[in-house]
């Protein structure tokens, strides 16, 4: 081959890689040559000498970069001896040099099945794919449907890959060791698919721990410098002024503990039972629910109790307007906030169980009213259901007892076997009903569907009110602001936004997640919602803007559920592999991951006064964790074994074989908890 066909192939490379202004350098450089080839034969002498020991090998090996690419067994070989290499090393670097793998692993794939080697594209991916299954397993499994080029631009996680960059944290000595083998070993596919895919972020000084694995591969659309100036804006996260809350601490109405233990033990009793059952129409959760099983942590309510954690948050003025709230509704919360019990690690709550059963798998989420006496649940057939807690137990004949929506009024309390229902039943939706929210008094109950729309619904009139259309696609969740009003809905649209009762079009839209955004919930004040997304990120919104204010980085899988704290400071998201973690909303970093559910993290609560946070998943658990001594946590105690994490959850409480659907704390810091019996459990 000559020169000039070299001269072709590199440049055709480079515009294929997109390396422009190396193109243009190139093609620079080769007509100053050409130029004193034409002015002087004894300097084009010396220049073609020097050209013969320089550019040409410099091409070359360009030219054969560009030509290793289209041999399958090159990857093979490549990513091979990188993962030997990697696996012998130093044990202080191993851990580090490590991370490189599975960016590798996926780009290599990806790259042979882009270029139609799709034989040879599965069995790397079945060779390699036991080194990453601990850690990556669901994203493995997406990956197992790339069958041919066309699904890399089909599949949206395939896509993502292919345009983002991995970034991945690395002491300088250790990234000075892998380039040195690159090098070395004349990896050159390697070192291409590295220096096009992976951001590396070196620091000085040693390694960094082995526990921080969880963090260093981080996948976001527009790098983590962005979301680094994102996070750099500031936020009020304080408390609303001139609350209820404010108002009743200022005027020195606490109750003394013996009065609030008084208070708690006669809300118990009304409850009479710790487990109540309820009788669904068609469910029982499958541990492995999809998308639908979803229920996003209920709306904490904000609170001002002496010598807790919202006592020293700041307050800040609201963004949107806020309805008044009724006189009779303010002095029930009055009421409930005089009997309110002060949780601790020392003193645990309350806990009330209502357990749906014979649901026959229809059932996907669950909704709990902020004084524990409604439930609602949707299904699978369209229905949202709705229980008094009340009137439980009451007789048959009890003619206040309501059943069928639009129905006539001999069906009113019949089911279809004649007996009397002792739920209300509302219909309205044309597909699976996904969410349900109540509002803060209890009189409004909002849902989400496949059906792309959100429904509200009068408790009181038991009728639906409005039907809201916007989303182009399932609506996953859908939550009530703090105080009332206004609610957020989240969507397969990749979209979030805020509705007003009033209005049938949203008032703002919140987009930038780079898939479905799956649970969405509003701050204490109201001025921001947090959402979840299958992207693996949770985003903070400015409600007023519809700006991005916090991008929080740090699961590896889908977010299920979040909550917020009383007092704004703090924000909880748990994944669908168990893992919860706790986020300071000023700073955007993670506090503390905290580990120990073994399945999804469905639903999070927090308690009244922010001391404990409850979290219910699909293994069948609730636990109960002690923010106080988490969000304390000295940095160098982070980084030790994992018996800080046994320090930091109080108790687990089994239910055999009920996932969780919801948690919500009462007024009086009472815990109800929904789920649905699993005969498969």
């Amino acid at each position: 081959m000559d020169e000039d066909d070299i001269e072709k192939a590199v440049i055709a490379y480079l515009k294929k890689k997109g390396f422009k202004q190396t193109e243009l350098a190139f093609q620079e450089e080769h007509q100053k040559q050409s130029k004193n080839i034409n002015n002087s034969s004894s300097l084009s002498n010396t220049n073609s000498s020097a050209s013969s020991h320089t550019d040409p090998d410099i091409a070359k090996q360009i030219l054969s970069f560009s030509q290793s690419e289209n041999v399958p067994a090159k990857y093979h070989e490549g990513y091979s001896k990188l993962r030997s290499w990697a696996d012998s090393s130093l044990d202080l670097y191993k851990h580090e040099l490590l991370r490189v793998l599975y960016p590798v692993f996926l780009h290599c794939f990806m790259d042979l099945v882009a270029k139609g080697h799709i034989q040879e594209a599965r069995a790397f991916f079945n060779s390699f794919r036991e080194d990453h299954e601990m850690m990556h397993l669901r994203d493995l499994q997406k990956l197992e449907a790339v069958l041919s080029p066309s699904h890399l631009e089909e599949m949206e996680f395939a896509h993502f890959l292919r345009q983002s960059k991995v970034n991945i944290k690395m002491c300088q000595y250790s990234y000075d060791l892998l380039l040195q083998y690159l090098h070395k070993a004349q990896a050159i596919v390697m070192l291409g698919i590295i220096n096009e895919h992976i951001n590396f972020q070196v620091s000085p000084g040693q390694p960094s721990s082995v526990s921080d694995d969880a963090e260093v591969v981080t996948l976001i659309g527009s790098g983590q410098d962005a979301a680094s100036l994102i996070n750099q804006k500031e936020i009020q996260w304080g408390l609303l002024e001139d609350s209820i809350e404010e108002r009743f601490e200022k005027a020195g109405g606490l109750l003394s503990d013996s009065e609030k233990v008084e208070g708690e033990s006669k809300e118990g009793e009304a409850e009479e039972n710790k487990t109540k059952s309820v009788e669904g129409g068609k469910q029982g959760p499958s541990l492995k629910k999809l998308k639908k099983d979803k229920v996003g942590g209920p709306t904490g309510k904000v609170s001002h109790i002496e010598g807790g954690t919202t006592s020293a948050a700041p307050h800040v003025k609201p963004e949107l307007p806020l309805p008044a709230i009724p006189m009779e509704v303010e002095h029930s919360i009055l009421e409930d906030l005089r009997n309110r019990v002060q949780l601790s690690s020392m003193a645990l709550p309350s806990v009330n169980m209502y357990t749906f059963l014979n649901t026959q798998n229809g059932l996907n989420c669950a909704s709990i009213s902020h004084d524990g006496s409604l439930v609602a649940a949707g299904f699978s057939d369209s229905s949202l259901k709705l229980w008094d807690m009340a009137k439980l137990g009451q007789q048959p004949g009890n003619a206040s007892l309501q059943g069928d929506i639009d129905s006539p009024p001999s069906e009113q309390v019949l089911g279809a076997n004649g007996q009397r229902r002792c739920y209300t039943l509302f219909h309205g939706h044309c597909g699976p009903v996904y969410s349900a929210s109540f509002s803060p008094y209890g009189d409004f109950l909002l849902s989400s569907s496949s059906d792309s729309t959100i429904r509200l619904w009068s408790t009181k009139l038991n009728a639906n009110l409005v039907c809201y259309k916007g989303h182009n696609y399932p609506v996953w969740d859908v939550q009530f602001s703090p105080v009332g009003h206004y609610f957020a809905s989240a969507s397969h649209d990749r979209t979030a936004r805020i509705w007003s009762m009033d209005r049938i079009q949203p008032l703002r839209i919140m987009a930038g997640h780079l898939s479905d955004v799956d649970c969405v919930q509003w701050h204490a004040n109201c001025n921001y919602i947090a959402t979840g997304s299958s992207d693996k990120t949770v985003r903070l919104w400015d409600v007023q803007s519809g700006e991005c204010v916090r991008i929080f980085i740090g699961h590896r899988s889908m977010i299920l559920s979040l909550a917020m704290s009383p007092d704004g400071r703090y924000m909880a998201s748990g994944d669908e592999d168990g893992k919860i973690m706790v986020w300071d909303l000023a700073s955007g970093r993670c506090i503390t991951p905290l580990v120990g559910h073994a399945s999804c993290v469905w639903t999070l609560a927090f308690s009244c006064e922010g001391s404990l946070l409850a979290s219910g998943s699909a293994d069948c658990t609730v636990k109960l964790w002690d923010v106080t001594t988490s969000t304390k946590m000295p940095k160098s105690e982070e980084n030790k074994s994992g018996s800080t994490n046994r320090l930091r959850s109080l108790k687990t409480l089994p239910t055999k074989s009920t996932p969780l659907y919801a948690l919500r704390f009462s007024r009086r810091n009472l815990l109800f908890a929904a789920g649905a019996f699993s005969k498969s459990a």
